[in-house]
């Protein structure tokens, strides 16, 4: 089991944003995570990689890892295993796009040059971001720049790709060409939790769904398989 959460309890500060939390998700899985803003998406996210705590649970494991015991220092081995697409890009604005890839190839342990300019063209093709290799952040339009955060987020062929709102920056062709991208690498073993509001693409790329509404997290993937319920977003 990639995700093993079973009655946890989810905080921003002292308010609970989500509670009773049952949530799992195993190799090859392709999940959705739905809801409207501020229902707890991004939360629940966040504490996949231990960028939130998690204080109440009866089990919160990711990756085999305890994160109910797990201590800061072990967090960064944990992330190495996972691909995140944050929403607000997080790419490092003092270097190019090809320098920002490298910076985590050679962060998580690769040497040879070679490998690292084929690893790096390899997913700027895959995102349709290859003429773009040598611009700045501040020079891509947001959706150019999210689609280099996805590049980056699949670099290390992760175990698991955690994305929050990967296509919300995205024309809808783009947009479709990248959840098309995340459901074939899903296709190859990894697990893929991704949220989003984009509800005609559930029906497109159908895979597990689970709705924060009310406090509370709910598998609906029997409302999604077959239709689009656009007014659940």
């Amino acid at each position: 089991m990639f995700i093993e959460y079973k009655n946890v309890n989810i905080y921003q500060g002292d308010k609970r944003v989500l509670g009773g939390v049952n949530f799992n998700v195993d190799e090859g899985e392709f999940v959705y995570i739905i809801g409207h803003v501020g229902s707890g998406k991004s939360s629940l996210l966040k504490t996949l990689y231990c960028e939130l705590d998690i204080p109440e649970g009866e089990t919160a494991a990711v990756l085999g890892r305890n994160l109910l015991k797990m201590r800061r220092k072990d967090v960064p081995a944990l992330r190495k295993e996972l691909g995140i697409i944050f929403q607000d890009f997080q790419l490092l604005h003092d270097r190019n796009v090809y320098k920002n890839l490298r910076f985590v190839l050679k962060a998580t342990g690769w040497k040879k040059k070679g490998d690292i300019d084929e690893r790096i063209d390899e997913v700027l093709d895959a995102v349709g971001m290859t003429d773009k290799k040598d611009a700045m952040p501040y020079e891509l339009s947001g959706g150019e720049q999210q689609r280099v955060a996805i590049a980056r987020a699949i670099l290390n062929k992760p175990k698991m790709i955690i994305a929050d709102e990967p296509t919300g920056n995205l024309d809808p062709e783009t947009a479709d060409n990248i959840v098309s991208l995340l459901k074939q690498i899903s296709l190859t073993g990894a697990a893929v939790v991704m949220s989003t509001h984009n509800i005609p693409m559930l029906d497109k790329y159908q895979g597990i769904v689970y709705r924060c509404k009310d406090g509370m997290l709910n598998d609906v993937t029997s409302q999604y398989n077959r239709m689009s319920m656009a007014g659940d977003e």
